[in-house]
């Protein structure tokens, strides 16, 4: 919980020695925030904007174990995906929550059947569950309505996991502060502090928040004066975790660029108009990448893209008309019997994803490993994946411990998220157990406060979405809220889910916030014309006018397809040899997990291991 006046008392606090400044107020930052204050060290994050307010609050949502990651060979990775997946699964229900996946499998699909069916063998022994099967093509029209049937040969299905991503950052980053961390977002790092051999040291900080340009321009006599708005912070570690972004820290030592921005956007359609009860996976017609059609929220998400994004990075990301077309043709191929059009859309939305570029042309072809680098004593760490933030965390800090020497060994057998008393939310609250669920995941130890918070009425839900009333209240009294986007795109996500933004519910909105916020209705008035042309701009569709046909796209594809098909027939005796290698090598990894259990079981943990230097470049 962040009070009234935490922004303030913390800023004014920051001219103290810190063992750790983070700047970034993402996932990575987050978890980072989270692993330093555990173990005791004096931490502090910065966020230039709002927390989650980059790449995390606009993934595609899935904790997941990354089936590309086996088919590139890269099994480690793979089974440290799955087993961070199963154990956010564990402790986050209500925020983290099981999503079942249909892999469909049209005549002349390459890789085939076969291929995906030992693939998803192995990630299942991974997890040491078997929960993937194979539906027949009339099982698979039954658990997906409406899907096409023409060359449907069948499918399989499998699970992973879905979350809200902004609002796993929030409660990450709400449980490092009650460990004893600070995490301030609208404070923008301008400038690197380097001592005398040039090493970096520290940071000059400076407010971006309404509150701090008001009081900045406010009478300089006033008594007491008004905080400065610039502070320098000093600290053993700064650690560079903006993600997409982290090369504008790097550029100030001189160092070349290596992070190749790219763009992935999404279409989101009411769940009536595109009814999935689960996760719809599929080749898409165009370009043979895999593409996602699956619930959230109550809405139904398409993604996603993959595309250099070549806009400035100082301006939210927005989708293109032909990123448009490109999602339009996979949702019109995988449903054709829907017709769907553009004015079916709900909203859109697009992330820029920090990938170390290597030139290849096609950027689904980069890595998406994470990476740690110190130069000249900024720590910077991206890259890596969602489901694997506590990870990226600690070997972040694993890197830093030549700097830290007093630091305990960062520990990975502890729980990722804290534990939540079940309890807290009796029903005697009113709440269905859904509904309690979810509160207890979504907001850990402020669930219960949340409830007592809510005034009469507010724990019914906003018509056409899962929240309740109540959670706006309580993100305007206690998430740092500064602007009308923080509240309506990350603590509540009402502008992805209703039309136009939510433009309609604005008046109870108001009624509920304007007095928690503390505005008067000038700011109010501001606040709202600013939120409105945002959405407009970044989460709306492009002029249709501009979206390219997506029926020519298609048709083009279909004429393509008797060649690649004729190609596929050839390789198709290949797939008994590939399931039996993968067969063999799952179980040498069952195997390995299990000795390596039996280790830990019956040996104290005592060893001090050192950072990853496949990640580490000095």
């Amino acid at each position: 919980m962040f009070s009234t006046h935490y922004r303030n008392e913390s800023w004014s606090q920051l001219d103290q020695d810190w063992d750790v400044i983070i700047i970034g107020g993402g996932i990575t930052g987050a978890g980072i925030l989270r692993e330093a204050a555990r173990l005791g060290l004096r931490a502090l994050l910065v966020e230039q904007a709002d927390f989650a307010w980059g790449t995390s609050s606009r993934s595609s949502k899935l904790v997941h174990g990354g089936l590309r990651y086996l088919k590139e060979g890269k099994l480690r990775l793979t089974r440290a995906s799955v087993r961070e997946r199963q154990r956010l699964l564990a402790e986050g229900p209500g925020l983290i929550d099981p999503l079942g996946f249909l892999l469909t499998n049209y005549q002349g699909d390459n890789p085939g059947r076969w291929t995906f069916r030992a693939g998803l063998s192995v990630y299942d022994l991974m997890a040491l569950q078997w929960s993937h099967r194979q539906y027949s093509p009339l099982e698979l029209r039954l658990l997906a309505p409406h899907i096409s049937e023409a060359g449907l040969e069948g499918g399989l299905q499998y699970g992973d996991a879905q979350t809200d991503d902004a609002r796993l950052v929030l409660r990450v980053i709400q449980e490092a502060a009650a460990a004893g961390g600070v995490a301030l977002n609208y404070v923008q790092a301008t400038a690197l502090l380097r001592d005398e051999a040039g090493q970096v040291v520290g940071v000059r900080l400076q407010r971006t928040d309404r509150a701090a340009r008001e009081a900045h321009a406010a009478d300089a006599a006033a008594s007491p004066p008004a905080a400065p708005p610039i502070q320098e912070a000093r600290a053993r570690v700064v650690i560079n975790a903006t993600g997409a972004w982290a090369d504008r820290l790097r550029g100030q030592l001189g160092q070349p660029a290596r992070i190749r921005p790219l763009r992935g956007s999404h279409l989101i359609f009411p769940a009536w108009r595109l009814p999935v009860a689960q996760a719809v996976s599929f080749l898409h017609p165009v370009d043979r990448r895999p593409v996602f059609i699956f619930p959230w929220e109550g809405v139904t998400l398409v993604g996603t893209t993959d595309v250099d994004h070549g806009q400035p990075m100082e301006a939210e990301p927005a989708i293109s008309p032909q990123e448009v077309a490109y999602l339009m043709a996979a949702a019109d191929h995988q449903f054709p019997s829907l017709h769907l059009t553009l004015a079916d859309v709900l909203s859109t939305f697009a992330g820029v994803r920090p990938v170390i570029g290597s030139g290849l042309d096609d950027p689904s072809k980069e890595s998406r490993d994470h990476v740690v680098w110190e130069e000249e004593g900024l720590l910077t760490v991206t890259g890596g994946k969602l489901t694997t933030f506590r990870l990226i965390a600690l070997a972040a800090l694993r890197a830093a411990r030549h700097r830290l020497p007093a630091m305990p060994e960062p520990r990975r057998d502890l729980p990722v998220l804290d534990v939540v008393d079940t309890g807290a939310l009796a029903a005697a609250s009113g709440l269905e157990r859904a509904a309690r669920r979810r509160l207890l995941g979504r907001y850990g130890a402020d669930a219960a406060a949340l409830v007592q918070a809510a005034q009469p009425g507010e724990l019914e839900p906003i018509p056409g979405v899962q929240a309740l009333w109540a959670e706006l209240r309580w993100a305007a009294r206690a998430e740092a809220v500064a602007h009308l986007d923080d509240l309506l795109l990350r603590r509540v996500r009402l502008g992805l889910l209703l039309p136009e933004g939510g433009r309609a519910l604005l008046p109870r909105v108001r009624a509920i916030c304007q007095p928690e916020l503390g505005w008067d209705d000038a700011t109010w008035q501001e606040e709202e014309a600013a939120y409105l042309a945002l959405w407009q701009r970044h989460y709306s569709l492009p002029e249709p006018a501009t979206v390219p046909n997506w029926h020519v796209l298609l048709n083009a594809a279909r004429a393509r397809r008797p060649i690649a098909q004729r190609l596929h027939r050839r390789k198709r005796v290949q797939a008994p040899v590939l399931l039996a290698a993968l067969g063999l090598i799952a179980l040498l990894a069952w195997l390995t997990r299990r000795a390596a259990a039996g280790r830990s079981t019956d040996a104290p943990q005592t060893a001090r291991s050192q950072p990853d230097r496949a990640n580490l470049t000095r």
